[in-house]
């Protein structure tokens, strides 16, 4: 691959992507703030503020880390602190089958429950699988950015919480911050996300909730992740108020930002709002094409709409960015020319989705 000259003279482009998506300007310019030192009491104010906030915003008593890294940093870190020999993982997609490949990678043993793509994962077959074998952990995806499902995560919670020596581990990347979920309610020992999706932050950040059963499972194994490892990230905040390694500062001053948006909007009116872009996008979808999940199983972030008036995807997707200066994006992997899809979280609203859909239409001359 040859260098490419990055330019400063690219269009600007409203992002409809499953991630990253739209930043509001004053949390851009909060990156610009002057440097400081990364053990200053400022740096405590700021790491201190981030993560109480962060608690008052999801209503969670568990720890929370932010952690300078991709959301991909916790499925490291979770199988590494948390899986002696076993984990479960049902797989229904791209990222789940990820997910599992992961602890594979890791060295741990991953039985899975298979799912054709679109399909959502069942409580009962967790149920039927936990009473087979046991396992460490139950790891699933939350929001399935590859086929636009949302499983049911809180009935699978509730059966996982019926196996007291299994910990329940929920990738919500796509979705948290724009799905509320009652995570202690649901038995939940770790939720972690991207601030790049549905906290409508820049990418370059992991935010990880622990529970007290999370952290003692880790503080009684014989190793862990060093970077992410539970204990060594909550003792220290619990001594210093910071980070143990160097932190991205300019990200977590807009993280700061952000999060003061959010709290101010709140967590119930944010789910709501999300919720109507979802309704307004199926709506949309069914009437024009089709959608690919399974019924009552669609996804509050991402829709994945299946290609059934048969437009050309890649087609349409560049001539709307030419026109428009609005991107959205083509479906995943073997489903790319079948399927595309739209991120409606963060900041978007229905008016907002509206003038893309308005867009998809005139292009595709539908």
């Amino acid at each position: 691959m040859k260098k490419s000259e990055y330019a400063d003279d690219y269009p600007d482009k409203t992002l409809y992507l499953p991630g990253p998506t739209e930043v509001r300007e004053d949390v851009i310019e909060a990156m610009a703030e002057p440097m400081f030192g990364h053990r200053m009491d400022r740096m405590t104010d700021l790491y201190t503020t981030i993560v109480e906030d962060t608690k008052d915003f999801l209503d969670t008593e568990e720890d929370v880390i932010v952690l300078t890294a991709s959301g991909t940093e916790f499925w490291e870190a979770t199988t590494l602190n948390l899986v002696e020999d076993r984990m479960l993982v049902p797989t229904s997609g791209a990222f789940s089958e990820r997910q599992a490949n992961v602890a594979e990678r890791l060295g741990k043993g991953v039985d899975r429950i298979e799912y054709e793509w679109g399909e959502a994962v069942k409580p009962e077959d967790v149920r039927a699988a936990l009473e087979e074998r046991d396992y460490d952990v139950v790891g699933m995806v939350m929001n399935e950015t590859s086929t636009g499902v949302r499983n049911p995560v809180e009935a699978i919670g509730d059966v996982v919480a019926e196996y007291p020596d299994t910990l329940f581990v929920v990738d919500a990347i796509s979705c948290l911050g724009g799905d509320r979920i009652d995570i202690e309610g649901h038995g939940i020992d770790c939720i972690f996300t991207s601030t790049q999706k549905a906290f409508a932050m820049p990418p370059g950040l992991a935010v990880c909730t622990v529970s007290e059963a999370a952290y003692d499972r880790e503080v009684a194994a014989e190793s862990a992740s060093w970077y992410g490892g539970f204990q060594r990230s909550l003792d220290y905040y619990d001594r210093k108020g910071q980070t143990h390694s160097t932190p991205a500062i300019p990200l977590m001053l807009a993280y700061r930002k952000q999060m003061k948006h959010m709290l101010e909007e709140g967590h119930a009116a944010r789910d709501a709002r999300h919720r109507e872009m979802a309704e307004y996008t199926r709506d949309w979808a069914e009437e024009h094409f089709g959608l690919f999940p399974e019924a009552g199983y669609e996804s509050r972030t991402v829709t994945c709409v299946e290609n059934t008036a048969g437009i050309d995807v890649a087609a349409t997707i560049d001539a709307v960015s030419e026109e428009y200066d609005f991107v959205f994006s083509n479906g995943y992997g073997d489903i790319g020319e079948e399927t595309f899809r739209i991120g409606h979280m963060g900041e978007h609203t229905v008016e907002s989705v509206k003038a893309l859909t308005d867009a998809i239409e005139d292009v595709a001359d539908l």
